[in-house]
């Protein structure tokens, strides 16, 4: 999917632990990307099975999001919302997890939830602007139309999550730049 980057940091290894560097401002220059994140969140998702998402925020306070848990594992999805995108309405997943390292770097125009797949995970991540409950919106996790493969039929989910509105009823404010 054009803009999604996921990251492999090097990590340094040995008896007494590890040591990243978890952002590098000059190590995603490098890949063309200019971000200036000005705020860092951090999830705590005490039991396995919960579902955050699938969440956005419209233009002009759209986000772009650098993704990573530091505990547990999680599968992380995205849906690319960019209308004439080659990828548009389509979905993808990753699993990150304490043990890979992994990053997931989630572009403006992209939705993004995840589902815990272990108790206890902790989930931070850098965002490019604050969130504004007015640009605040998201998508159902289990439209029919973007059947997105989660794994789970009753996951635990926040009331705004139950209530979230259908794909094929959302305009996208979102334009594919290629």
């Amino acid at each position: 999917m054009p803009g999604l980057w996921l990251y492999a940091p090097k990590v340094f290894k040995d008896d007494r632990g590890f040591f990243m560097e978890s952002y590098n401002q000059a190590t995603f220059e490098a890949q063309g990307l200019a971000l200036a994140f000005i705020q860092d969140n951090h999830a705590l998702s005490r039991n396995q099975g919960v579902l955050r998402g699938l969440h956005f925020q419209n233009p002009p306070r759209a986000q772009t999001k650098l993704v990573r848990v530091t505990r547990g594992e999680v599968l992380d999805v995205v849906v690319d919302l960019r209308r004439g995108s080659p990828t548009y309405g389509q979905w993808k997943s990753f699993v990150l997890s304490e043990s890979n390292f992994l990053q997931l770097l989630v572009p403006k125009g992209f939705a993004h939830g995840y589902l815990t797949l272990t108790p206890d995970v902790e989930f931070l991540y850098k965002v490019d602007d604050v969130y504004s409950p007015a640009h605040d919106s998201g998508i159902a996790w289990n439209d029919p139309d973007l059947a997105i493969e989660w794994g789970v039929a009753n996951p635990i989910l926040s009331p705004k999550d139950a209530q979230q509105g259908r794909f094929k009823d959302f305009q996208s404010p979102f334009e594919f730049e290629g």
